[in-house]
């Protein structure tokens, strides 16, 4: 029996999650630990890089097979690169916006649009009804439950 990759999007996604939260971890070495109780600056990070670097475990290891077919392979064709491009540029564009305290509704409306290009059918009924609403919960949410001081729009005090 031979193993193969049996779904190689799988594969690369586990990858991911492995390097990233190895990643975490590395980045977070210097700062204090603490405990559960008291987390210290160091606490989440690295808890959270374990954890997918876990997830990049079962992830990709559930992209292997025992028996497979020659033709199927680790092949990049079947990679989209327009999420790959889009993501980032949406996530960078909506940092400029916060940053240049244009507005969190603002802002968060043009990221959630902005990712909703990254599928190449979308559904403009669907991403407006859902940047309302998803938009709607954030300021509630972030803005008057919890208190943070994000200005809603440009305008407002």
């Amino acid at each position: 029996m031979q193993l193969k990759i049996k779904n190689p999007q799988d594969f690369w996604s586990g990858m991911f999650f492995m390097a990233l939260g190895s990643l975490a971890i590395y980045l977070s070495r210097n700062y204090p630990m603490g405990s559960a109780l008291e987390m210290g600056p160091g606490y989440f990070p690295t808890w959270l890089g374990g954890i997918m670097i876990g997830f990049g475990v079962i992830i990709g290891g559930l992209s292997f097979k025992l028996q497979g077919e020659a033709e199927q392979g680790l092949a990049l064709r079947e990679w989209g690169f327009r999420p790959w491009l889009v993501l980032p540029a949406t996530l960078a564009i909506y940092a400029m916006l916060m940053d240049a305290e244009v507005g969190f509704v603002p802002s968060l409306i043009v990221l959630i649009v902005g990712c909703a290009l990254a599928h190449k059918d979308v559904h403009w009924r669907e991403t407006i009804l859902l940047s309302v609403f998803l938009t709607a919960g954030a300021v509630g949410v972030f803005i008057y439950g919890l208190g943070l001081p994000f200005r809603p729009f440009w305008w407002s005090p």
